[in-house]
């Protein structure tokens, strides 16, 4: 009797219902065609280094980013299409549907949560390390107040630079073009991923005049796999997975392989949770 003397109730409730029902047809559209069709397209960010590149004598994707999306590919029993991103649009490409998913040195914070799903089990944890001349002077993320520093559109590490420690942010299409400035004198300092900083400056001849001489990481935040919103069932089917690498030691195994170093101790952490059934 009340929803018959208050049709807008009735409405709402319909409208709500109608809602959810779309909703959970959202959340089975990406899981589904993947299943269907066999195969998954992963976007990958590839920077050069052993977290992503291009073999020259294959062709082929290899490296971390590209590793962990083709495991990915096999836990959900399909074949993985790789699809090389950039950071200023590899979200784009997901929300577009260009890709079904993001493996992209893209680590979980609010702003992103907001317009993304994403699987809540991490595989990797990373913060922002600088790269600056040995001769700059910089020793602290304070000294870079008032000072140029490149970063890659869309980095997550653009805010608390400029809004923490004063740094003017030069914002570049990739972390290529980014570090390049920095050779090129356009910035006091380039900051991204420490595991992109750090393998270049140790392995590179060609970086033997730089350095990363800040020790604390800026942003240090969890790395995931990224859907888009809503998709419950992809976000469950792709968290399992990740799961299974910890509990069976498969990523500590890779990151020793590619020789990923320091060891990320939240893999050594999330190992021993999964083993016990956490």
């Amino acid at each position: 009797m009340a929803i018959r003397n208050t049709p807008g109730l009735a409405r709402t409730a319909i409208t709500l219902a109608l809602a959810l029902a779309a909703g959970a047809a959202q959340a089975d559209a990406t899981l589904d065609k993947v299943k269907e069709r066999g195969t998954i397209t992963i976007g990958v960010l590839v920077n050069g280094g052993v977290f992503g590149s291009l073999d020259p004598a294959t062709q082929q994707l290899v490296g971390w980013n590209p590793e962990l999306a083709r495991e990915l590919a096999k836990g959900l029993g399909v074949k993985a299409e790789l699809v090389q991103v950039q950071t200023a649009t590899r979200t784009q490409f997901l929300i577009s549907g260009k890709v079904d998913l993001l493996i992209a040195s893209m680590e979980l914070n609010p702003e992103r949560a907001e317009i993304l799903g994403y699987a809540p089990t991490p595989f990797f944890r990373v913060g922002g390390a600088a790269a600056t001349l040995k001769t700059s002077g910089i020793a602290k993320w304070e000294d870079l107040r008032g000072k140029p520093v490149c970063v890659s559109q869309g980095s997550s590490f653009a805010r608390p630079l400029s809004a923490d420690y004063g740094a003017v942010v030069k914002g570049f299409k990739s972390s290529s073009d980014s570090l390049l400035a920095l050779r090129g004198g356009q910035c006091v300092a380039a900051v991204h991923d420490a595991t992109l900083i750090h393998p270049l400056l140790r392995n590179n001849p060609e970086w033997a005049g730089y350095h990363a001489p800040i020790a604390a990481e800026v942003l240090p935040a969890n790395s995931v796999v990224w859907t888009r919103k809503g998709e419950s069932d992809t976000i469950a089917a792709v968290d399992k997975v990740v799961r299974d690498w910890h509990r069976t030691g498969w990523l500590i195994a890779t990151e020793k392989r590619l020789g990923i170093e320091p060891p990320q101790p939240l893999l050594q952490e999330l190992n021993a949770r999964y083993k016990q059934g956490g």
